[in-house]
């Protein structure tokens, strides 16, 4: 790797020759790890013309960072960081000196509600019972790489180097209106659709519109956590509505709401699929509030046992639901590509809102996208992935019942995890550090339930990144560490 000719100047006000302070700039960089060994240093010429000095001062520098081992030459190819260089000392950099009263300057605050993550090192832990990860085993590496070079050729060009400013890739955004929203019973115009970066952006996209202070949101309680954090940057009211084994009940939620957030097909975490005579009641209850639903469908290519219920919005005869997808799920949750599918009022705020921020997704990833699923490679991929979760369940299944561990819920059209219950005395953040020196991986289920009060005995177990013969093992660890004696108190 070529070292760049821009990020070498010399300071104003630095002392010594021209020579000697080009050698401690090299040095300098050598020693803050900017430049690392066998990285390849500009020419002599390049670089004094860059910095305005004689091209023999520069070769002086170079050769006496030679002979102290900072540079080596090779024939005919130039002068490279030696593999004897000093290494950057392995201590903390020194903090700049603030000035700036952070506290009082920061107008807005986000950061105190984060969402906790997982180890970033999550795939090499052994057993990784964690949600929303693919297995690079089941993705098309092939297929996706021939599209993405399609979409560079030139007849693609346009999709690569345009700014759409508001708009979408028209060829992504057709398959998603003639092939994708059919499949649940969804019929919407160009006008209707935005592409987003991720479901994670369609709904904060929703709730900025749709929310402020003095409006009222209604979430499933246990929910998805990030949701809670996108509502509270609105200001709004906020009301937990329990779910139960059937998901929402329309009738518990309360006057006054104005926005009503779930997830009909996959109850996020508990899986629970709302029934059709409670997506009626739901709607119902909508039009008596004069209320907007937003319906997170954010799993349901996921449906391998049986065919997914018609989504909420297929149903929705006032246009007052905001249906939310997203192809993090079935393909790879780095891709971030989601959409928002609502009235053409709606989605004319919202293109407003997302053009304000970013303009649009990248062009290149929107045309790659949609070349991936006209082709027919993503319905080859859903359906490889949802063989290997069908298999991955049934494993799951018999093991959790050998292991005497509680299912709390768990998706019965398929989905990539399940809901657990621990003993109501542990405290499965304890329990996921305990399980983490073991190389086991499970999702504390706290931070799902609205309440700071509330259990602390749920957990998630997922198996969309986890090989089936890991499984068992994995599962033996989790029933052996709860059969542990707990300290009280």
């Amino acid at each position: 790797m070529a070292i760049p000719v821009e990020t070498f100047f010399l300071r104003p006000g630095d002392q010594g020759t021209l020579q000697a302070r080009i050698q401690q700039m090299v040095a300098e960089g050598v020693l803050s790890g900017r430049f690392r060994r066998g990285e390849k240093m500009p020419s002599t010429r390049r670089l004094a013309a860059h910095l305005g000095v004689s091209r023999i001062t520069v070769s002086l520098a170079y050769t006496e960072l030679q002979a102290s081992d900072y540079l080596t030459s090779r024939d005919r190819s130039g002068y490279y960081i030696s593999e004897g260089a000093p290494e950057p000392p392995d201590f903390p950099e020194t903090p700049r000196a603030e000035r700036v009263d952070w506290q009082r300057a920061m107008g807005r605050r986000f950061a105190a509600g984060a969402v906790p993550v997982r180890p970033s090192d999550w795939a090499s832990y052994r057993f990784p019972f964690i949600y929303g990860q693919a297995d690079p085993k089941l993705f098309d590496h092939a297929n996706w790489r021939l599209c993405a070079v399609q979409a560079l050729g030139a007849r693609d060009f346009g999709a690569l180097t345009q700014d759409y400013y508001d708009r979408d890739d028209p060829q992504l955004v057709e398959f998603l209106a003639r092939q994708t929203l059919p499949r649940r019973g969804i019929q919407a115009r160009p006008e209707e659709i935005l592409i987003t970066l991720g479901a994670q952006n369609a709904l904060w996209l929703a709730s900025q519109i749709l929310l402020s202070p003095g409006r009222r949101a209604a979430v499933e309680d246990p929910c998805y956590p990030a949701l809670r954090v996108l509502l509270g940057q609105t200001g709004c009211a906020l009301s937990a509505v329990s779910v139960d084994a059937q998901g929402l009940p329309p009738e518990a939620v309360p006057e006054g709401t104005d926005v009503i957030f779930t997830t009909p097909s996959h109850q996020c975490p508990s899986g629970a699929t709302l029934p059709l005579e409670r997506r009626r009641a739901l709607l119902d209850r909508a039009r008596a509030l004069e209320a907007v639903i937003v319906e997170d469908d954010y799993e349901f290519e996921m449906a391998y046992l049986q065919p997914p219920t018609p989504a909420l919005k297929s149903l929705d005869g006032d246009g007052r639901v905001v249906y939310v997808g997203s192809f993090s799920k079935s393909l790879f949750p780095g891709l971030r590509l989601g959409y928002l599918v609502g009235a053409e009022p709606f989605i004319r705020e919202a293109r407003a809102l997302r053009a304000s921020v970013l303009r649009h997704p990248p062009g290149h990833i929107q045309r790659t996208a949609a070349h991936f699923l006209s082709l027919g490679h993503y319905d080859s991929l859903v359906r490889r992935i949802g063989r290997a979760l069908g298999q991955r369940r049934q494993v799951m299944e018999a093991e959790i019942a050998r292991n005497g561990l509680e299912v709390a819920g768990v998706a019965a059209h398929g989905g990539s995890s399940f809901w657990m219950r621990a003993p109501e005395d542990v405290d499965t953040a304890e329990l996921c550090a305990a399980l983490q020196r073991e190389s086991v991986l499970i999702e504390p289920g706290a931070p799902f339930f609205q309440r700071g009060d509330g259990p602390r005995n749920f957990y998630r177990l997922g198996y969309s990144s986890i090989p089936s013969e890991r499984i068992a093992e994995g599962l033996q660890h989790i029933a052996q560490a709860l059969a542990r004696p707990r300290s009280r108190g």
